[in-house]
This record gives C-alpha cells, sequence and structure tokens, in this order.
C-alpha cells in the first residue's frame, strides 16, 4: 500500500530505539530533519524514490550505526556534507538520481558541488551510487582507499578533469560506471589492476588516447562501453583472448587499425558497436560463431574481406548495420537463416553477385539497405514476401536488372522504395498502387519504359518524393496524380512524355518543387499554389503567361518551338507580407534599447545604411555587413528560398552573423506602403519577445528594395540536417535528443502564454529549429508567424511544412496555438523515430486499428542503442506526451504550458505508477503503442 504524507510529520525524538526506517517508493515531501540525529541505533534508512527536498542535513554524522543509506530519486539540493564521512559501518551508500533539470526560479541549483574528498574514509563502503545529479569538479584521489567497493557509479553528472590512477587500487570493484561526464585524460593503465571488473562503462566523455594494454589483463570484463569519447590508436592485440565479451562499444572515437583477432574468442558476444572510426581490415574470424550475436553496428569505417566469411548463422541477431566500409564478395544464403533480423544494411560496400532469394524468409524484416553496391542479376521476387518490411527497402545504384516484381505490391506498410541508378528495363508494375504506405517512391536512373501506371495515384501517403526520372517513359501525365496531396517533390524530367500536364496539379498546394524538363509535353502550364516552388521545364510546346513562355492564345499545343525557361510561381501580395513581417527570428531587443515608432518607419522608409545594427557586445553597421560579404557575394551565401538568400558575415568585431536579404519591391524598385505598414506594425510587437530558445535578431533595414534582418549564426545548422545529415544523427544520443525537445518546447510555451498577443509559429518542423554547438535548440523561420487576438485564434490562409501541418488546417482556416502543439508532436516523433512519422502518427491514435499496436523499441531511432533504465522510461514519457500533441481533436491536445516544462514530471508520474507501460528489466521490451 502506499504511503503519503510529509516527512517533517515524524517525531523522531520519540524513536531513539528505532533500527530500521523504510518509506522507500511511496510519496512523500517535505525536508530531512535535523532530528534525524535522534535515531541513533538506525542501520537501515532508506527514503529512496520519494519527493523529499532540501538539503541532507549535517546531522545525519550522528547515525554512527548506519550500514545501508538510500536517499536516491528525490529532490535534494545543495553538496554532499563532509559530515557523511562519519558514517563508518556504513557499506551501501545511495545518493544517485537528484538531477532537478528545470528547477524552479527559488532554487539556485540542484544536487551538487564536489564529491568530498572524505569520502575516502568510508572504508567499508561495498556500494557507491551518486549517479544523475549535478556534481562537478574532479573524482577525488582518495576513492582509490574504498578498497573493498564492488560497485562505483558517479555516471551522469559534470564532473571535470581525468580519472584518478589510485582506482587501480579497486581490485574487488565489478561495476565501474563514469559515462556522461566531461572527463578528459587517459584512461590510467592502473586500471589493468581491477581484476574483477565485470562492466567498465566510461562513454561520453572528453577521453584521449589509446586504450591501454593492460586492459587486456580484465578476464572476468564482460561489457566495455567507451563510446563517444576522443579516444584513438590501435586497440590492445590480447584484448577478449580469454574473456567473455557480451557488450563492446567503441563507436564515435577515432581508433585504427585492425580489431584484435580474438575479441570475441569467449564466442559470447551479444552486442557490438564501432562505428564512426577508422577501424580497417577484416573482421575477427570468431565472429562468424558468435551465435549469440544480437545487435552489431559497424557502419563508417574501412573494414575490408570477403562479406561471406564474416558473418554465419546468428539466430538472435535483430539489428546489423555494415554500410559505408569496403566488404567484398557475395551476400551468403545463410543471411536466410537469420529469423529475428529486423534490420539489414550492408549499404556504400564492394558486394557482387545476386541478392539472394533466401532473404524473403526474413519475416521479421523491417529496413533492408544494400544500396551503392556492385549488385548485378533480377530483383528477387522472393521480396515480396517480407511482410514486416516497414521503413525501407533500398537497392538503388547497383547493377540490377529486368523488371520490377509485381510481389512489390505485397509491401503494403513499406514507407522509402528506392530502386534508383540500376539497369531495370520493362514497365513500371500497377502494383507498386498497393503500397500504401510509401512516403517516398524513387524509381529514377533505369531503363523503364511504357506509361506511368495511373495505380500511383494511389499512394495518398507520398509526401517527400515520386521520382520517375531519367528512364523512357512515354505517354501522358496520368490525371489520377492529382490525388497525391501531401507529396512535396515530384520529378518526371528525362523522359519521352507527352501530352499536356494535368491542370489538377495547381490544386496540390502541398507541392513545392516539380521537374518536367526534357519531355515533349505541350499546352498551358497549369498555376501551382505554393508560393515559393520553382517549376523546370524544357519542352516543345507549352505556353502560359509567365516569363519566356509564348502565350497560349499564339502559340498552340504542339508548336515545335523550345522554350528553355525557369517558371517561378509567387502568390499574393498579402501573402509576400506575411513571409516577410517575421521570418527567421523573433526580434530579440530590450525594452531600453527599442526604437520608437518613428524611429523605426524612419528605418523603413529611408534607405539608410548605418542605422540598424543593435548588439550589446559590440556596435557594427551595415555597412560593416556589407564589406564582410563583399557586397552580398555569392560565395557568401549559405542558403535561399523562395523568400530570398541568406547570407554568412564574420565581422570586424569578431561578430559572426547571419544576414537574410529580402526582396520586397515592386517593379520600380520601390517598396510598397502596405508591405511597410505590415513590416512596421509587426515589429512593434515582435521586439519584445525575448528567449534563450528563439534565435536571436540584431537589428533590420531597408536599402534598395530590400529589407535585411541581421540575426546570430547558429553554427551547426538546423535540427533536419543534424538529424538526416552525413553522421546520420549519430551524434544525437538520446539525452540530448530531450534536451532539444525541451527547449523547443519552451520556447513555444513562451510564444503562447507569454507573450501578449499571443503569438503563432505556424511552421514548426525540424529545418526551422537551429542548433548550437552545444545541441541547444533555437526556434527560427517566423516567416508565416501570426498574432493572436484575444479570441486566440484568427482566420488566415494555409501555412507551414506539409506533414507538420495540423489536420484540422485541411478543413478550415482557423488558426490557435493548438496548430502548434500539433506540429511540436510531430517533431518530438519525428527526433525519437530518427524519420518523419508519416501516417504512423494516424495509426497508433486509432483504437480501431489493428495496425496500431507497435512495440515502442521498433519504432525508435534503430541507429541508436535501445535506451534503458530511468533514460528508457523518460523516452516513453516524450512518445507518449507526443502523441497527445498529436491527437486530431484540437481540443483534446495538451497546451504548450504543460507540455514542454513537464516532461520530467510526466516521467516521474508514468514510472511510479506504471500506468501507461512497463520497463522490464531495465529496458524497453514490451512496451505497445
Amino acid at each position: 500500500m502506499s504511503l503519503n504524507g510529509t516527512l517533517n510529520q515524524f517525531n523522531f525524538s520519540s524513536l531513539p530505539n528505532l533500527i530500521s526506517f523504510n518509506l522507500n517508493n511511496n510519496n512523500f515531501t517535505g525536508t530531512i530533519p535535523s532530528t534525524i540525529s535522534n535515531l541513533s541505533k538506525l542501520t537501515f534508512l532508506d527514503l529512496g524514490s520519494n519527493y523529499i527536498a532540501g538539503d541532507i542535513p549535517p546531522e545525519i554524522a550522528e547515525l554512527s550505526e548506519l550500514r545501508i543509506l538510500r536517499l536516491s530519486d528525490n529532490e535534494l539540493v545543495g553538496p554532499i556534507p563532509y559530515q557523511v564521512s562519519s558514517l563508518q559501518k556504513v557499506w551501501y551508500l545511495d545518493l544517485g538520481s537528484n538531477y532537478l533539470e528545470s528547477p524552479p526560479d527559488w532554487l539556485d541549483n540542484s544536487f551538487n558541488g564536489v564529491i568530498p574528498s572524505e569520502i575516502g574514509r568510508l572504508t567499508n563502503l561495498k556500494i557507491l551510487f551518486l549517479y544523475r545529479n549535478n556534481f562537478s569538479g574532479s573524482i577525488p584521489a582518495e576513492v582509490g582507499n574504498l578498497n573493498v567497493l564492488t560497485q562505483l557509479d558517479f555516471s551522469m553528472n559534470k564532473l571535470t578533469g581525468s580519472i584518478p590512477s589510485t582506482v587501480g587500487n579497486l581490485t574487488l570493484l565489478q561495476l565501474f560506471h563514469l559515462f556522461e561526464n566531461n572527463l578528459t585524460g587517459i584512461i590510467p593503465p592502473e586500471i589493468g589492476n581491477m581484476t574483477s571488473l565485470e562492466k567498465l562503462d566510461f562513454n561520453m566523455n572528453q577521453l584521449h588516447g589509446a586504450l591501454p594494454d593492460t586492459i587486456s589483463r580484465l578476464k572476468n570484463l564482460n561489457y566495455i562501453a567507451v563510446f563517444t569519447n576522443k579516444l584513438s590508436g590501435e586497440l590492445p592485440e590480447g584484448l577478449g583472448e580469454n574473456m567473455l565479451l557480451i557488450n563492446i562499444g567503441f563507436h564515435d572515437n577515432s581508433f585504427s587499425g585492425v580489431l584484435p583477432p580474438k575479441l570475441c574468442s569467449g564466442l559470447s558476444l551479444q552486442h557490438f558497436t564501432a562505428y564512426g572510426n577508422n577501424f580497417t581490415g577484416p573482421l575477427p574470424e570468431c565472429l562468424r560463431n558468435c551465435s549469440e550475436l544480437q545487435r552489431v553496428r559497424l557502419e563508417g569505417n574501412h573494414f575490408n574481406g570477403d562479406i561471406s566469411k564474416a558473418f554465419g548463422v546468428h539466430p538472435s541477431l535483430v539489428y546489423i548495420d555494415l554500410d559505408e566500409n569496403e566488404f567484398s564478395g557475395e551476400l551468403s544464403l545463410e543471411w536466410g537463416k537469420c529469423k529475428n533480423l529486423t534490420y539489414l544494411h550492408i549499404a556504400e560496400n564492394r558486394i557482387s553477385g545476386e541478392i539472394p532469394v533466401e532473404l524473403g524468409s526474413l519475416v521479421e524484416l523491417r529496413d533492408l539497405s544494400l544500396s551503392s553496391n556492385d549488385l548485378k542479376g533480377r530483383i528477387p521476387n522472393e521480396l515480396g514476401n517480407l511482410s514486416s518490411l516497414m521503413f525501407k527497402l533500398n537497392l538503388s545504384g547497383n547493377h540490377l536488372t529486368g523488371i520490377i516484381p509485381p510481389a512489390i505490391g505485397n509491401l503494403s506498410g513499406l514507407q522509402n522504395l528506392d530502386l534508383s541508378r540500376n539497369g531495370l528495363s520493362g514497365s513500371i508494375t500497377g502494383e507498386i498502387g498497393k503500397c500504401v504506405g510509401l512516403l517516398q517512391l524513387s524509381l529514377s536512373s533505369n531503363n523503364l519504359s511504357g506509361i506511368i501506371p495511373p495505380e500511383l495515384g494511389n499512394l495518398v501517403q507520398l509526401q517527400s518524393l515520386l521520382d520517375l526520372s531519367n528512364n523512357s517513359l512515354s505517354g501522358g501525365i496520368p490525371q489520377s496524380l492529382n490525388k497525391l496531396t501531401t507529396l512535396e517533390k515530384l520529378n518526371v524530367s528525362h523522359n519521352k512524355l507527352s501530352g499536356r500536364i494535368p491542370s489538377a496539379f495547381s490544386s496540390m498546394f502541398s507541392l513545392q518543387s516539380a521537374d518536367f524538363s526534357y519531355n515533349d509535353l505541350s499546352g498551358p502550364v497549369p498555376t501551382f499554389r505554393q508560393p515559393d516552388m520553382e517549376v523546370i521545364v524544357e519542352n516543345s510546346g507549352l505556353c502560359g503567361d509567365a516569363q519566356g513562355l509564348a502565350s497560349c492564345n499564339s502559340n498552340p499545343a504542339g508548336g515545335k518551338k523550345s522554350n528553355k525557361i525557369r517558371i517561378a510561381v509567387i502568390s499574393s501580395v498579402s501573402a509576400v507580407v506575411l513571409l516577410v513581417i517575421i521570418l527567421t527570428g523573433v526580434l530579440v531587443m530590450s525594452r531600453k534599447t527599442r526604437k520608437s515608432d518613428e524611429e523605426m518607419k524612419y528605418i523603413i522608409e529611408h534607405d539608410s545604411t548605418e542605422s540598424i545594427i543593435w548588439e550589446k557586445e559590440g556596435k557594427f553597421t551595415f555597412s560593416d555587413v556589407v564589406k564582410a560579404t563583399d557586397d552580398f557575394s555569392d560565395k557568401y551565401c549559405i542558403g535561399k528560398g523562395g523568400f530570398g538568400k541568406v547570407y554568412k558575415a564574420e565581422l570586424r568585431t569578431c561578430h559572426t552573423v547571419a544576414v537574410k536579404r529580402l526582396n520586397m519591391s515592386d517593379s520600380a524598385g520601390d517598396i510598397p506602403e502596405l508591405n511597410l505598414r505590415s513590416f512596421q506594425n509587426e515589429i512593434r510587437t515582435l521586439t519584445e519577445v525575448r528567449h534563450r530558445n528563439i534565435v536571436k535578431l540584431n537589428g533590420f533595414c531597408s536599402r534598395q528594395g530590400f529589407m535585411y534582418l541581421v540575426y546570430e549564426y547558429i553554427p551547426r545548422g538546423s535540427l533536419g540536417m543534424v538529424l538526416y545529415g552525413k553522421e546520420a544523427g549519430r551524434e544525437l544520443d538520446w539525452v540530448t535528443r530531450i534536451k532539444i525537445l525541451r527547449g523547443v518546447g519552451h520556447a513555444i510555451s513562451y510564444l503562447h502564454h507569454d507573450c501578449s498577443p499571443t503569438i503563432v509559429h505556424r511552421d514548426i518542423s525540424v529545418n526551422n529549429i537551429l542548433l548550437e554547438l552545444d545541441f541547444e535548440p533555437r526556434l527560427s523561420d517566423f516567416g508565416t508567424a501570426k498574432l493572436l487576438s484575444s479570441d486566440t485564434s484568427t482566420w488566415t490562409s494555409v501555412a507551414g511544412a506539409y506533414g507538420y501541418m495540423a489536420p484540422e488546417l485541411a478543413y478550415t482556416m482557423k488558426v490557435t496555438e493548438k496548430s502548434d502543439v500539433y506540429s511540436f508532436g510531430v517533431v518530438a516523433l519525428e527526433v525519437m523515430m530518427g524519420k518523419h512519422p508519416g501516417e504512423l502518427i494516424s495509426r497508433l491514435l486509432s483504437s480501431s486499428s489493428d495496425e496500431g499496436n507497435y512495440l515502442l523499441k521498433d519504432l525508435l531511432d534503430q541507429r541508436l542503442l535501445p535506451p534503458s533504465g530511468q533514460l528508457a522510461a523518460e523516452i516513453v514519457s516524450v512518445v507518449t506526451l507526443a502523441l497527445a500533441c498529436t491527437r486530431t481533436n484540437p481540443e483534446s491536445r495538451p497546451t504548450m504550458r504543460i507540455t514542454p516544462t513537464n516532461i520530467e514530471i510526466y516521467t516521474s508520474i508514468n514510472v511510479r505508477q506504471h500506468l501507461l507501460y512497463k520497463i522490464n528489466c531495465g529496458s524497453i521490451t514490451n512496451t505497445k503503442i
């Protein structure tokens, strides 16, 4: 039965003979009173997993008979009192997980300070847990005095300095966790003296140098994780010999050379990650016989050798990624015997031969990529048996021939199909139209002929891409493609298509780019609805009102005159105003430096080049910006879009800024009064906005028909670039992803609840979230932002990125804060999954759908190791919260006041009450959504 109350209610003076006091995992609040010193005979004190706050009182030193002290999972603050060293009989000390992510304003900090050197006096300690707090400073060398210690966990703090060599004295230590700190220096060679060590985890620090040879002495070691450090050099040749290594984590370092030949000689290896290094040579021969392998990630190295000899039959293997290496040889038939495989990637290698038909027996497979190899032959019809294939089938960049097998149509849940850059021939089978889950389809650069099958119009979930370019397709563009109402990019260029571009395409306002060039199309070009979309056409007989096209009245369809044009389709003046008035950053200026309305109007209405920049650290002028960009030379351009261009300017004042140049002029080169007035009115309100997670604008001005906005330069670029960039999102670990979402949520909450009038962003996506070097997020691109009046709603035109827009905007123009809440939910799911959730949102939220019963571990980003323990709990909480944000009914979504700032509160409730999920053995296993 769960108790509750306030700890201060206990009268410890009346309990002088109490020996054991256990309030673990209840709902007690309050502080630890000094009167606890009256319990001088107490041997067992467990107050863990409550809501106890405040300091640990010095009077705790009076509990001289104490053997076990557990205060973990509370809200303790302040340092560890040195008086703890008086507890000479304590053998179990657990002060872990008192970390407060967002402490209240009245609290200076959470459990912090240094680890006192006096802790070395507790020579009876066997277990010492200080994990997940805010401790800083170095690890005291006196820890080496705790020579009976068996478990030491200082992980998830802010510890700095090096690992003291005195840890070599801890010869009985079995568990040694220092991960997620800021430790520097080398791994001391004395670690080889810790002969009882079984688990060593130093991941996510700043350690450098080589892994010491002495680590090969640790014959009891079964778990080693040193990933995400700055380690280099070759691994000790004897590592793994006479060991039973189960889990190895070397990834995201600069290791080189070959792997030790006996690394897995114990044949007990289950998890092995070494991606993102410079390893070379073949894999150890013993790996082939590790029948218990479950997860292998070796991508991004220079491994070579015959792939068929590297792996055998691994019945427990679930995930393997060998991308971006130099493996050769042919794919073994034995891959088909790895029946539990869900993820198989061997892309960007030198694999030859044919695709084994045996892969069709991998009924659990969800993601298959064999792209950019030297594979030949036909695509096996048996791949149509992969009924669980859900995320990706990528065979692009090979030498495959023959037809696209009709059995591909059986993959109804597949989201990404890429067969491009092969030698496929024949027609596009209409069976692909049965792959109704597709978000992206690319068949480009093959030898396909025949018509575009109208069945492709059934792929109504297609969103990011439909690419049929560089083939020999003929006939007309089917009218059925206008059903692809969420499609953003269409490419049918370099074919032999004829007839007209369907006029119904003009209603596809999700379309952001389309390429119809190098065909035989004729007739009028439709008016597309996306204002910043460019349509590139190079055909005979096209006509229209755009510049460079003959009038449809004077140049009838079928004319042979070639038109080489680029048609930029723009919206009405009012839409441009909406895009311009706020744009990429919220103008962050204090009230003290805010310009008066008259001054702002003068700046806008006059071509001033010297009067625009406000900056606390140092004043600079527009002339400085002009000089730094060589008068806005293209070599300084770092981005462009329908709004204009963005330039990077490194100023002589040592500032680096980004400058967005907007064309607001009319045909005469003047800025229309309507644009000026709208711009001025919005600036008047938005100069009040200030938040650490909103991009900062330093100033603005007008010059020769252009508006310039100067804002801080954010070095990492967008969240989308990092999530899908060349590092494949690996630098975004689970903790960082939660940090990013929390920061974005704080920014949106501020716009919704702390600004008057309320500001709705309307275009929240991974591309409009910028990341600092420490991955602190900054919300940007307010080009479609809308100010809400006191009735908290307004009517406006459709805006925002498709895939992130709330569903109600499809049938109403009413914009509320709940539109942003929906977009935030989509972004949160995308960050957790490593890919856009697409139709998954509707499936997950449909209680009547049998397909909505997904295992969370399969939905999370497969590029990262699955989270465990408390981190797993937080991930489940974030996903649960994201699903609440993406509910169809706007009124049922939470507000951003609740959503972002209390992720940790949701975690606490969910974990303790076990309402929404179960944590099995400290990891996400059977969690269903």
